[in-house]
């Protein structure tokens, strides 16, 4: 596996998505509470753009007529079917099984601040 140098972290707004290309593969990455994630853009199911799709809370429903939000904006849609996944780990939130693809990336912040650290995606 190869580390790609994909930006600054300032170049990844909280709660924002950037798509972007690394050899031919097109890759959502995600800024969640700090953190990034990467997500391959190509729904499982029938290969939309996956990271085209909404990123939402979680719904749940803890009694008949009572909903709740929680996990806002780790969950993203399919833009087509409305197939939904787990931005963080690839999985879909349903069964879990049905997975797409996810990267590792790091961030570099030597005797820089933070918004300035160098990201770099693992492929």
């Amino acid at each position: 596996m190869t580390l790609h140098y994909i930006g600054l972290i300032a170049d990844y707004p909280e709660k924002e998505r950037k798509v972007i290309e690394i050899n031919g593969k097109s890759i959502g990455i995600f800024r969640l509470q700090g953190k990034l994630y990467a997500v391959l853009n190509y729904c499982p199911h029938q290969g939309a753009p996956l990271c085209e799709g909404f990123v939402r809370p979680w719904l749940n429903s803890p009694a008949p007529g009572e909903f709740g939000y929680e996990r806002e904006g780790e969950i993203l849609r399919c833009p087509w079917h409305q197939w939904e996944f787990d931005i963080k780990t690839g999985c879909m939130v349903i069964d879990g099984k049905v997975r797409t693809k996810t990267y590792d990336v790091t961030v570099e912040t030597f005797n820089v601040s933070e918004e300035d650290g160098k990201v770099y995606i693992k492929m």
